[in-house]
C-alpha cells in the first residue's frame, strides 16, 4: 500500500517526504532527549516519535539528503537509528 505525503514548508524550506526510522528509543524520556536536536534541524519540517509499540519508530518530514543529519542527532543523544525503506 502506497503512502501519500502532502508537501509542507517550514521557514520557506519545502520538505516533501516522510522518512521512517527504527530507533532504540524506549520511552518519553528518550524522546525528550532527542527533541532539542531534532527541533534545531532547520531541514526537518516536522517529526513524530512512536515509542508505544513493539517497534520504536521516528517519522521525519525531510529530504533524503538530510537522513545523515537526523541519524547524527539521535546518535549524539545516545540512540541508534536505522532507516526503514
Amino acid at each position: 500500500m502506497a503512502r501519500m505525503c502532502i508537501p509542507t514548508t517550514r521557514e520557506g524550506i519545502q520538505v516533501s517526504k516522510a522518512i521512517l526510522f527504527k530507533t532504540s528509543m524506549k520511552c518519553a524520556g528518550c524522546v525528550a532527549a532527542v527533541t532539542p536536536g531534532l527541533n534545531a534541524l532547520k531541514e526537518v519540517g516536522s517529526w513524530k516519535a512512536d515509542v508505544s509499540g513493539a517497534e520504536k519508530t521516528l517519522s521525519v518530514e525531510a529530504e533524503e539528503t538530510d537522513v545523515p543529519k537526523v541519524v547524527a542527532v539521535l546518535e549524539k543523544a545516545g540512540f541508534k537509528a536505522e532507516r526503514v525503506l
